[in-house]
């Protein structure tokens, strides 16, 4: 009798010393891990119960997702002016139903969406979203409103991690987007219009899609007409940072509309495959194009943002053409009607130490086939400094393969001593600068000029409404081409008065202002 109760009190013993470990382990896989563990985690104890096999109803998935996508609204600094913003996210300023400008300094509002991905509180938008926003504010599905803090944000994918403090949250379980296929069901849920959850229907019409909408927020990595007749007359290339823009969208024909944006794009299973970004649209509101973010390349984002507070991106080192059947751009030496040219290697790059040259044509990305750029950004997108990638090239008229090691942002040009690229600070002007590409003169017709690429709020740009994106032409009716052109013509004109002239997308300026 001793002996049996002196086992079972030693299985006690032993079971309560599993309870707390296990436990313990639970706790750590809470508070420590990456989003897929965490997700894994959570759908193991609560399994998503919803089927589509042969059916068109979409109810389950619609109730499984629709808890877990919130409503951000953001309020801003004041601001003044009578000017719009020529960034290419501007048609995201009605998306998030922002209306006009005023002449008066005022407060601005705007509002988006979110997906939950955690119980804890982490959610994923748009970058867009929460740009420069003073406050964020998440209202959840129960109504709670709850100040939300942002934890990152990604310009080159347009993504944001966000977090507000709250626990027992419903989550949207991430899907797979590499095995999204087009015509395939998808659902997209926000909330349009400053309306409530609203779930929209469509297939997916396209993958890989690149519209361009990143990489034109990217100021200063064209060559300059001066650079061009440098490289004229020596013959040696100017040293440009790589593009880090990436762009693969899928493409879908459910019904997006202003304040969808950051929202979930989600399967007929239910699962998170795409965060919606953008629309192509003439009128401001949904036209049949949608486009979202895959899940798989927002997945890394997050964890980097979890582990580390910002992006750890690698870079292959290279600038490449796409190649089609279509007439191919003057210095193009090739035949070939598919691939990647590559047209630049970054001095010190991954593509340079593995023997990459300029005048290769990529075919393939770790054995699979590419056609179009977002093929190979979006999966090198995935990977971090120090990851290999095999490339596959055709040379001389022969395919070898290379083995690339990724490397970071210094070897692609991101780092301090490269800001001129990125634009150099007037101090008086309270802006940055860089100077406009021979492309933005000629779509303006227009001999000089210079980007602004930032406005110090406060400060004289700001409190005249100038914005970022706009090209001074003139200063104090000086022709200005650089930074050092906008620093010699500004000596003060009459009465302590600075004048310039510009142009946007939305037709010429002119400004007068007192010298701060």
């Amino acid at each position: 009798m001793k002996k049996i109760l002196g086992i079972t009190v030693l299985a006690a013993f032993i079971g309560g010393a599993a309870a707390i470990g296990g436990y313990k382990l639970f706790e750590h896989n809470q508070t420590g891990s990456t989003i897929t563990e965490k997700q894994n985690l959570y759908f193991a104890n609560n399994p998503l119960k919803v089927s589509s096999a042969g059916t068109t109803d979409f109810t389950q998935a619609a109730a499984a997702v629709a808890p877990g996508v919130v409503h951000i609204k953001t309020t801003y600094a004041a601001q003044s002016g009578g000017g719009r913003s020529s960034s290419p996210f501007d048609m995201m300023e009605d998306f998030f139903g922002g209306g006009g400008r005023q002449m008066q300094r005022q407060p601005r509002a705007a509002s988006g969406s979110g997906v939950i991905i955690s119980q804890d509180g982490y959610i994923v938008t748009n970058n867009h979203v929460v740009e420069n926003a003073e406050k964020v504010e998440v209202v959840l599905t129960d109504r709670r409103k709850v100040e939300a803090k942002v934890i990152g944000r990604d310009p080159n994918t347009d993504l944001a991690l966000i977090k507000v403090n709250a626990t027992g949250l419903p989550v949207v379980k991430m899907g797979n987007s590499d095995n999204v296929q087009v015509g395939e069901w998808v659902l997209a849920v926000g909330f349009p219009l400053d309306l409530n959850t609203t779930v929209t229907a469509g297939i997916v019409s396209a993958k890989n899609r690149s519209i361009g909408i990143i990489g034109r927020e990217q100021q200063g990595s064209e060559i300059t007409e001066e650079e061009y007749r440098e490289y004229q007359r020596t013959g040696k290339r100017p040293d440009r940072p790589a593009n880090t823009s990436i762009e693969s969208f899928i493409q879908t024909d459910a019904a997006i509309n202003p304040g969808n944006s950051g929202g979930a794009l989600v399967n007929a299973n239910g699962e998170l495959v795409g965060i919606n970004s953008a629309i192509a649209s003439q009128s401001g509101y949904n036209q049949g194009y949608g486009f979202a973010i895959p899940v798989n390349l927002a997945r890394k984002i997050v964890d980097d943002f979890m582990k580390y507070g910002s992006v750890k991106r690698g870079y292959i080192g290279v600038n490449f053409v796409p190649l089609s059947g279509e007439d191919k751009p003057e210095g193009i030496k090739t035949n070939e009607i598919s691939g990647l040219y590559v047209n630049d290697v970054v001095a010190g790059g991954g593509a340079a130490a593995a023997g990459i040259k300029s005048g290769d044509v990529i075919k393939k990305v770790d054995g699979v086939v590419i056609n179009d750029s977002p093929d190979l950004q979006e999966r090198v997108g995935r990977l971090n400094p120090g990851d290999k990638v095999k490339l596959t090239v055709l040379r001389d008229g022969a395919l070898k393969d290379y083995t690339v090691t990724l490397k970071g942002e210094a070897s692609v040009g991101l780092t301090a001593k490269n800001a001129a690229s990125k634009g150099a600070e007037v101090s008086k002007l309270g802006a940055t600068f860089a100077p406009a590409t021979q492309a933005q003169k000629s779509k303006y017709g227009i001999n000089s000029g210079v980007v602004v690429t930032s406005v110090t709020t406060g400060k004289a740009f700001d409190n005249i409404g100038v914005e970022k994106g706009l090209i001074i032409t003139k200063v104090n009716g000086q022709p200005v081409n650089s930074v050092a052109d906008v620093q010699k013509a500004l000596p003060l004109g009459r009465n302590n008065m600075v004048s310039i002239s510009g142009v946007g997308e939305q037709g010429s300026y002119n400004y007068s202002f007192p010298a701060q």
